[in-house]
């Protein structure tokens, strides 16, 4: 079948890069997105990193007044007809139809899934910020308003020990936040093991933040405001609460397609979930070596939608997907970048110090032969970095510095 019309649900990263590299691949038929969010695509990692510590407001629809340049991303070249604010509500294969939230059909040749993902909140059945206690950091609207209910310096509680939580308590304290983190484990130890976590946990510390292992939290809302209440009944108390307990694929719009295996979309190493039809980024679980995963990371959408774009198009033909995580984030005075599978187990079998008390570049050797590598406050380009979770243990020497 000859693909004339081919459209793309979602216009995150994910979509975007989908976009680029049907076009790269000679797609030149008709592409459509269709995108929830009225905004252009834009960095969702600066959100929590680059806004929360010092940077001024949130261009939106083209005010530039305070503008957060770190979340804009280049003008698409895609030269796809962009239908923003627009929900995909449902999808016929039989027929190749996109239902639309405003009552149009979109028909399709070839499509790509990347509806991405929305915050889990702890509040059930509230969607957004706007009227709830509860706020989360998932959109450029979000990003706006937890940095104006920070500007009065309230007290804070973030519930979750992951990656965003910790970013988000990070930006608080810099702000000059009372800030306390509520996790169920020890912060990033789920993510990167307890090595590195142990590195964090005590730079957070060091800086302000107190940490409360609270077990599976609660919220209770009150006309005196939100109370967090813990596994073992004690009370937390603040101005302001923020979740970041993971998020949820944007998957209701496909029930009924025949595409969901036990409720979620799985795709194969070419990203197909059948040949008319491939999904990338946050929506969709993928074959890794450690089996099929769901891996949530911003590269990892870029590289899903590149593999897709090309099992869209060329079936077969396209190369299967071989994908090796790349990991960062930023917090409490210190900056992770990670290459390979986490979390790693025990301490590193490489160490070499950088410049500085906090510079370190680490690599673990996993079970299975591949290894691990993370640079902690370490200058190093992200290839060498590659390079380092690539080699094999023998390669390596703690009294000599690498050489790649």
């Amino acid at each position: 079948m000859t693909m004339r019309r081919i459209v793309v649900v979602g216009n995150g990263i994910a979509g975007l890069t989908a976009c680029d590299s049907l076009r790269s691949a000679g797609f030149d038929g008709e592409l459509t997105v269709v995108g929830a969010e009225r905004h252009h695509p834009y960095s969702r990692p600066a959100l929590s990193k680059a806004l929360l510590h010092g940077v001024d407001g949130v261009g939106v629809d083209g005010n530039s007044e305070g503008a957060l340049q770190a979340h804009e991303l280049p003008e698409p070249g895609h030269e796809a007809r962009e239908l923003l604010g627009v929900s995909a509500t449902g999808l016929d294969v039989d027929a190749r139809l996109v239902h639309l939230d405003g009552g149009d059909d979109l028909p399709y040749d070839g499509l790509v899934i990347a509806s991405g993902s929305r915050a889990r909140r702890l509040t059930a059945g509230v969607q957004g910020n706007s009227s709830s206690h509860e706020l989360t950091l998932r959109t450029i609207e979000d990003a706006i308003l937890l940095k104006e209910r920070l500007a009065s310096r309230p007290s804070v509680v973030v519930v979750g020990g992951g990656p965003l939580g910790m970013e988000v308590a990070s930006g608080c304290l810099h702000v000059g936040c009372d800030v306390t983190l509520v996790s169920d484990a020890k912060p990033l130890s789920r993510q990167l093991g307890d090595h590195l976590s142990d590195m964090f946990t005590s730079a957070a510390i060091r800086r302000g933040l107190r940490v409360v292992a609270g077990g599976q939290a609660r919220l209770l809302d009150d006309d005196a405001g939100t109370r967090v209440v813990l596994a073992d009944g004690s009370e937390l108390r603040a101005d302001l609460v923020v979740t970041a307990i993971g998020d949820e694929p944007n998957v209701g719009w496909l029930a009924g397609s025949q595409l969901l295996t036990d409720g979620s979309l799985r795709v194969d190493a070419r990203g197909r979930l059948r040949p008319d039809i491939v999904a990338a980024g946050d929506v969709a679980f993928f074959p890794t070596r450690y089996g099929v995963q769901r891996v949530p990371l911003w590269t990892s959408a870029i590289d899903q939608a590149k593999n897709a774009a090309l099992g869209l198009l060329q079936g077969e033909a396209a190369p299967e997907f071989t994908f090796q995580p790349y990991f960062w984030t930023e917090g409490f005075g210190l900056s992770l970048k990670a290459v390979g599978f986490t979390p790693v187990v025990g301490t590193p079998d490489y160490c070499e110090p950088g410049d500085g008390g906090d510079s370190v570049l680490l690599r673990w050797q996993n079970d299975d032969g591949f290894g691990t590598a993370a640079a902690v406050n370490y200058r190093i380009p992200i290839p060498k970095l590659r390079r380092l979770a690539d080699v094999g243990p023998g390669a390596l020497r703690r009294e000599a510095p690498l050489k790649l």
